[in-house]
C-alpha cells in the first residue's frame, strides 16, 4: 500500500458539484493517506489557455491522480486541458451539457461523473448579483447533498483512491448522476423522503432549461428578467424539499452518514448515537 496518494484538482470555472469537492474525500482534514492541490482559474475559462495554464501548473505537482472540474468539458478550454494529463488517472466532474464529450473523454482512458441537476446559474448581469449567486449556490449544493448525487460522486472517488492505496489500477467511474442513482445511493429509509429528493431532483434538473432560453436566446429584458427569476425560485424550492426529506429521515432516526476513516476506507452508522463500522 502507497504511504501517501497526491490528489490533484483542476477547477476552471464553478459548478456546484466543485464547490466543496476536496472536502467529500477529506471532510475532517485528518486523512493521513491523502495529500492535495487545487488549482483553479477562477471564474474564468474563456480564452481556453486559462484551462491550459492551470493544468500545466497542476502537473508541476506530479499527482497520482487529476480531479477535473467545469462548466460544460466539451468546451474548448477543459478539452485542451485534458490533453496534457498523459497517462495519470483523470476524472472529470461536469454538468449536463458534459454528455457531448463522453466519447472523447472514453477514447482517452478518462473517467467522468456528469451531474445532470447541477444547473447553470442565471447569469445575465441585470439580474445576477452578488447576494443572487450565494444564495443560488447555497441551494444547489444543498440540493446535491440532499438528494445524494455528493454521496455517490464520493463513493466513486473514494474507490478510486482506494485501489490507487493499494496498488492497484483503478476501474475510473463513467456515470451520469440521474434522480434514480443518486437517490438509491442516498439510501432513504422512507420512501416519502426519497419521492422528496427526487422531486427536487427533477425539479433543479430543469433549471438550466430555463436559464439556458434566458441567457443565451431571450434578448428582451422584459423576457428574459422574469425567466431567470423562476429559474432560482426552482432551485430555492428544490433545496427547501430535500430539507424536508432529511427531516423526515431525522425524525425516524435513520440518516445514513458515511465518513471517512483516517486511513481513507469508509465508515457507516445509521442511528444518531451508534458506533460507525467499516463498510464491508
Amino acid at each position: 500500500m502507497s504511504d501517501l496518494l497526491k490528489i490533484g484538482v483542476l477547477k476552471n470555472g464553478t459548478i456546484g458539484s466543485s464547490l466543496l469537492l476536496s472536502f467529500l474525500i477529506d471532510e475532517r482534514a485528518e486523512g493521513e493517506k491523502l495529500e492535495f492541490r487545487e488549482v483553479t482559474s477562477g471564474p474564468k475559462m474563456h480564452p481556453a489557455e486559462y484551462c491550459v495554464e492551470t493544468m500545466k501548473e497542476l502537473l508541476e505537482y506530479e499527482p497520482d491522480l487529476i480531479l477535473m472540474s467545469s462548466p460544460n468539458a466539451a468546451l474548448g478550454g477543459p478539452k485542451k486541458a485534458r490533453e496534457l494529463a498523459g497517462d495519470i488517472p483523470t476524472i472529470v466532474i461536469s454538468d449536463a451539457p458534459t454528455k457531448k464529450a463522453k466519447d472523447e473523454i472514453k477514447e482517452k482512458g478518462m473517467g467522468y461523473i456528469i451531474v445532470n441537476c447541477d444547473s447553470m446559474i442565471g447569469a445575465r448581469r441585470p439580474f445576477l448579483d452578488p447576494v443572487e449567486m450565494s444564495f443560488f449556490n447555497s441551494n444547489l449544493l444543498k440540493v446535491l447533498a440532499g438528494t445524494g448525487a455528493l454521496k455517490l460522486m464520493m463513493e466513486e472517488i473514494n474507490k478510486v483512491i482506494m485501489d490507487l492505496l493499494e496498488g492497484k489500477t483503478p476501474t475510473l467511474p463513467q456515470i451520469t448522476i440521474k434522480a434514480d442513482n443518486a437517490t438509491e445511493r442516498a439510501e432513504f429509509s422512507n420512501p416519502y423522503a426519497r419521492a422528496k429528493a427526487i422531486a427536487a431532483f427533477e425539479i433543479a434538473e430543469k433549471v438550466s432549461q430555463i436559464t439556458g432560453k434566458a441567457c443565451f436566446v431571450m434578448k428582451e429584458r422584459e423576457n428574459y428578467m422574469p425567466q431567470l427569476a423562476a429559474a432560482h425560485e426552482m432551485m430555492r424550492e428544490a433545496a427547501e424539499l430535500v430539507q424536508v426529506a432529511r427531516e423526515i429521515e431525522k425524525s425516524n432516526n435513520t440518516v445514513v452518514r458515511v465518513p471517512h476513516h483516517k486511513n481513507q476506507y469508509l465508515l457507516k452508522k445509521t442511528k444518531l448515537i451508534e458506533k460507525e463500522e467499516p463498510i464491508k
